[in-house]
Parts: C-alpha cells; structure tokens; sequence
C-alpha cells in the first residue's frame, strides 16, 4: 500500500528549496499532480533545491515529476539540486535526466523536415515492395487455382458466378454508357474548336474513334469498374474476414480463394470487354451528336467517315486491354479482402487502398500498352 506524497516549500531558504516525502510513484500520480499543481498555481518561484530526506519510494513517474519541479538540468548539474538523497534514488534521477537530454539532442529542427521527408519516402518504397511481392504471390495462388477449376470444372460455382456476372456487367451498364456517351461528346466538342482553326473539322470523326477504340472505350470502364466493383469485393471479403466466416470456410475444408475469389475475378474477366464494347459504341455516338449539331456532318457522313477510314486494328488494340484490366481490379480487389484485420476500420482502409491501387495499375499497364503497341507499330 504506497503511503501519501508530501511536498512542502521552504521560502524562507535561499536557494528556494522543496521537501518531498512519502511514496512518489505512479499508484500516488493523481494527488502528486494536485501537489504540484498548488505549488505552481501559488505563484512559486522557480525551485533550486530538493530535500529528499522523507522519500520513502521513487519510480519513473515520480522522477519525472521531481525532474520537472526543478526544471529537468542536465545530468552533470543534477547533483547541485539533490539534498540528503538516497543513493538508490540518485540513480533513476540520473538515468532520467541522460534519457531526457538524449531524446532532446535531435536533428536541428530546421532540417527535421528533410529527414522526415526521406523517412516517409522510405517508408512508402518498402511497403510498395511488400505489397508487390504479395500481389504476385496472390497472382500465382489465382492462376493455380484457375488451372485447377479447368481441370475440374464442377468446382467452380456457377451460381455465384452469375450474380456477379450481372452485378458487375449488367448492373454497370447504364453508368458506363452515360459516362462514355458524356465524354465523347465533350471530346469532340474540344477536338473540333481545335481542329476549325486549321480548317479540319472533317476530321473530328477520326479523333474521336482513334480516342475511344484504343484508350477511353477499356480505360473508362476500367476506372469506373475500379471504384465500384473493386471496393465492393474488398468491402465483402473483409466483412467475411471480420465476422470470421472465411475462417470457417477453412475449418470445413474450403479453398476460400476458389470460393470467393474464383467466382469474382472470372466474372470481372467477362463483364469487363462487353463494357468496353458497349463504352466504345456510347463514345462514338456521343461524338456523332456532336458532329451533326456543331459542325453539320450528317450520322451517315459520320458513320461513313469512321468506316472507311478507321482500321479495325485500333478497336482490337483497344479491346485486347480489358482482360489485363479487368484481372487486376479483381484480384487487388480480393487480395485486399483477404488483407482486412478484423476491424471496421480495417475495412475501411484496405477499400480505400483497394480503388487506389486498382486504379493505379490499370492506368500504369495502360501505359505501358501505348508504349509496346508504339514500339512494334499498331
């Protein structure tokens, strides 16, 4: 049972000096701050002095409070503010003062941003890096268990794979044609103010199909497909993964990934294109709109226009992107799932850094797409 702190101001002494007695540890901290907060709240000169007789026990937060009291000197000056202190007592005082003047011998402060700067930098590199070598481990444990569902068919589950099949396709099919149909038109709304100037507007039709059969058709969806369906599969995996059902799947002898995973991702992998078809088609009439109300090119010119000289190999191009799109968002969708602690707010960040990631390498491998198809000339 530790015993009541005491502290007693002795003004009348010069250097002024304070006597502490009783038991100053962390079971006594709420009255030793009412102690101290009546020194100070007294008006109380800055205290020189400790007398120390009457401690009877001292742990770290009572030597803290005392360091405070005397205005935490340095380790070598310590002993000039200590009066009849045990040795034992000395000791904590002192290793408090050196932890504390240590930890205040930082980096000057007007170069602590660099360093903090590098540090966060640093921090961002390694844990890019452990989420690439788990992406590609997933990567590997998908296409095992894809080899596995060909080889035994029945495994996969059909039922599930047609509801996401319609949540992802079907469902999406309104927002993604409204979206692409918006930012055809306004494509070649600004291709065309570019293109009068230098007496082209003949050409509107060319820009837009080039635009949309090779990067907005697969790149929209892609995106769209990203924010919703993406975060819907973390969202729904990592509430399975909080609620421990997928731990229960293991218990009974369940593959989680063939029956959460599989069924997702293979269903992305068909919606994907048919949105990008459909997003292509949307695009091209949203330019048509535009074309035969701004700059009288009638459909039929329009429609002639792309036929005859558009190549077909800028839809395919296009089109061959969106199975590499549509794996990615599925399987950081999922991954991020199955990465979910068990918290609401788990949930949460592993949705946002689901979007954030799918997004990013679907925008990356578009990319490098433009760059390969450049380099060997489609």
């Amino acid at each position: 049972m530790a015993s009541n702190p005491t502290l007693q101001m002795h003004a009348e002494q010069q250097p002024l000096c304070a006597e502490v007695g009783g038991d100053w540890v962390l079971a006594n901290v709420e009255k030793l701050e009412q102690l101290i907060g009546r020194v100070r709240s007294g008006g109380t000169e800055t205290i020189q002095q400790l007398n120390m007789q009457g401690l009877r026990r001292l742990d770290t937060t009572g030597g803290l409070l005392l360091l405070q009291l005397v205005g935490i000197p340095r380790p070598e000056n310590l002993p000039a503010y200590l009066q009849q202190v045990d040795d034992h007592h000395k000791i904590i005082l002192l290793a408090m003062a050196e932890a504390i003047c240590e930890a205040e011998a930082t980096t000057p402060r007007q170069h602590r941003w660099l360093m903090d700067l590098l540090q966060r930098i640093g921090m961002w590199m390694v844990d890019a890096w452990l989420q690439l070598r788990l992406l590609m481990h997933f990567i590997g444990v998908v296409i095992t268990t894809t080899i596995r569902n060909l080889l035994q068919p029945w495994r996969l589950r059909w039922t599930s794979l047609a509801f996401h099949i319609e949540h992802i396709g079907l469902d999406a099919v309104p927002i993604v044609a409204l979206l692409s149909f918006l930012v055809g038109s306004t494509v070649a709304f600004l291709g065309a103010s570019v293109l009068r100037d230098f007496g082209a507007t003949i050409y509107t039709p060319d820009m837009v199909s080039y635009a949309f059969l090779r990067e907005f058709g697969t790149l929209l969806p892609a995106i769209l497909l990203a924010g919703r369906s993406g975060s819907a599969f973390t969202a729904q995996i990592g509430s399975m993964k909080s609620n421990e059902e997928i731990d229960a799947l293991k218990t009974l002898g369940m593959d989680p990934v063939c029956i959460l995973a599989m069924p997702r991702i293979v269903a992305m992998l068909v919606s994907l294109p048919l949105l990008s078809f459909i997003g292509m088609l949307a695009g091209l009439l949203g330019g048509m709109l535009v074309c035969s109300t701004v700059l009288d090119i009638s459909p039929a010119a329009y429609v002639s226009r792309i036929y005859n000289f558009t190549d077909i190999t800028h839809f395919w191009v296009g089109i061959s992107k969106a199975p590499v799109f549509a794996f990615l968002i599925g399987v950081v969708g999922c991954l991020e799932g199955f990465k979910v602690s068990g918290s609401a707010e788990s949930v949460g960040q592993h949705t946002t850094s689901s979007v954030v990631q799918a997004i990013f390498l679907v925008l990356t491998s578009d990319a490098m797409f433009a760059v390969l198809f450049e380099q060997v000339g489609i």
